[in-house]
């Protein structure tokens, strides 16, 4: 069995308001709480990271799955949204929605469209983060997937 290990380093200087600082190898940024929260909104927060886990989870997944069924690619672009719901004042991730948009060339068979159309799917469930979140944390997809 291989695994890997990713490493983070966090900063707080203390109090809920305060600016930390997180470091991993290739993310060095400041962190708060967001001002949506109340808070001082400087660098990033936890809610934009885990849809940025999330979502760059997702479009690599994809990626790679359409590189490995050979469909004749033209573009691939990904929105996502994170919803969280405050009730009660208790801070619940709620949602994701992914907008993939994935535009094969125009040449393309009816054949490739429809398995672009199953990969978008299917990356969905195949990707680590979406596992690991499955349960907790609603996914769903909003798909553009087309030919040009």
């Amino acid at each position: 069995m291989a695994t890997h290990q990713f490493h983070l380093k966090a900063n707080w200087p203390g109090g809920r308001n305060n600016i930390g600082y997180i470091d991993t190898a290739n993310l060095k940024t400041k962190i708060s709480i967001p001002s949506e929260m109340d808070g001082p909104g400087v660098g990033t927060n936890p809610d934009e990271m885990l849809l940025g886990a999330a979502s760059t989870c997702y479009i690599i997944t994809l990626a790679a799955m359409v590189e490995r069924a050979n469909l004749p690619l033209s573009f691939m672009d990904l929105t996502s949204i994170g919803i969280v719901d405050v009730t009660n004042g208790v801070f619940t991730y709620q949602k994701i929605i992914h907008r993939p948009t994935l535009i094969l060339q125009q040449d393309a068979s009816e054949e490739e469209l429809e398995k672009a159309k199953q990969l978008v799917e299917k990356a969905e469930r195949s990707c680590m983060i979406s596992r690991a979140i499955e349960g907790n944390v609603e996914i769903e997809l909003e798909p553009n997937v087309f030919a040009h």
